[in-house]
């Protein structure tokens, strides 16, 4: 039977299905369930030291269906981080860490551009014992003239000093999480993994307006006739978020052209999983956990479940014991436009050889047709 288990940057974790940052992980008391429903990690929603300037809205969710069906394909969203007071935090974090020591809580957290504020935060949720931070560099609404999210990702060259910063606080794992509203997503990723995190987490939601109501032609979701652009999430990103998954476990590992840069760093995958077989895709493509956060608000927590059943029957379909044994495993398949024409090129004339009868491989020597055989390998120009 397969094992599902990981250890990533030191931390064991059951099996790769990690609660991503977002409403699935804004209280102990869901954080709570998560652990009992057996997901690998959780990760909470993302905290600040000052909530006092995080306000809400309702609606703040809009989705988008499969044409003729109830099935959720898209779905936006304009919430912003965690509402909650630090404090509460601080105490949640404790009493979450009493009750399950030995399951794997990493915390979310984003800051403006201060070096005192990242540190602090840092300091104060390591006391707390949380067991990794994921830094949260990727919203791509809301606070942005505050520096913070996504306004701070898009910046390598600040991404990397704020990582610098963090790093020299943390006694713990630290993964840089990454937006994909940007043209190169191996640049952030290079700088925060230069400034010394240990691992990436990609791909956070892209900037989107999800669509317009043509009868009272306001754009969607309307809060009191008005919107922002929000974050698209769900199953319509998987073949984005696979495509930067991609790139990025090219850059840090390598493939059979480049030699990989960062091949002791971790890479957690996020982008429309909602089963075992999504997740499988993504290991293949080089992440060693995958994130969850809008299929459990589909779903429910308990798809974890069912994820773990689906990809330990894919692991025993292809004899992988663990998931070390096929991660990465697809990379090698990725190559260059020129690389596929010379390909085909090669492949046509085997199959016009071969169709001719002749020989281009040793293997293909017989003896009773070998003078046949030789004959047609002789040019006609003699």
């Amino acid at each position: 039977m397969a094992d599902l288990s990981v250890v990533v940057d030191g931390l064991k974790l059951p099996n790769p299905f990690v609660i991503g940052s977002g409403p699935p992980g804004t209280n102990a008391n869901v954080i709570g369930k998560a652990f009992d429903e057996n997901w690998g990690a959780v990760i909470c929603k993302t905290v600040s030291l000052d909530a006092s300037k995080v306000v809400n809205v309702a609606p703040r969710y809009a989705r988008m269906r499969a044409q003729g069906t109830k099935e959720v394909i898209g779905w936006q969203n304009i919430e912003l981080i965690s509402d909650r007071s630090f404090e509460v935090w601080e105490d949640e974090f404790k009493k979450i860490k009493d009750k399950y020591p030995d399951r794997i809580l990493i915390a979310s957290i984003m800051e403006e551009y201060n070096k005192d504020a990242w540190i602090e935060i840092v300091e104060r949720c390591q006391a707390c014992g949380v067991d990794a931070f994921e830094l949260n560099f990727s919203c791509p609404h809301g606070m942005p003239e505050r520096k913070m999210g996504a306004a701070m990702g898009q910046d390598p060259e600040l991404l990397e000093e704020v990582c610098g910063w963090v790093n020299q606080a943390a006694t713990i794992p630290v993964w840089a999480k990454m937006t994909p509203n940007i043209t190169h997503i191996e640049d952030p990723a290079r700088a925060s993994l230069k400034a010394g995190c240990q691992g990436i987490a990609a791909i956070n939601t892209i900037l989107s307006v999800m669509g317009v109501n043509l009868e009272t032609l306001r754009p969607e979701p309307t809060v009191e006739g008005y919107s922002v652009p929000g974050g698209y999430s769900c199953k319509a990103v998987r073949p984005i978020a696979l495509r930067m998954v991609m790139e990025l476990a090219t850059m840090m590992y390598g493939n059979e052209t480049h030699e990989g840069e960062y091949k002791d760093r971790s890479l957690s995958a996020i982008g429309g999983v909602e089963t075992g077989e999504d997740a499988a895709q993504f290991i293949l493509l080089g992440a060693s956990t995958v994130q969850v956060c809008t299929g459990v608000m589909i779903h429910g927590y308990k798809m974890a479940g069912r994820m773990c059943e689906e990809l330990s029957a894919f692991m025993d379909k292809h004899n992988f014991k663990t998931i070390e044994d096929f991660r990465g495993h697809s990379l090698q398949y990725f190559t260059t436009h020129a690389d596929l024409v010379q390909r085909q090129k090669n492949a046509k004339a085997e199959k016009k050889a071969a169709k001719e009868g002749m020989v281009t491989k040793d293997t293909a020597w017989e003896g009773d047709k070998f003078v046949e055989q030789s004959n047609k390998l002789v040019s006609n120009d003699d």
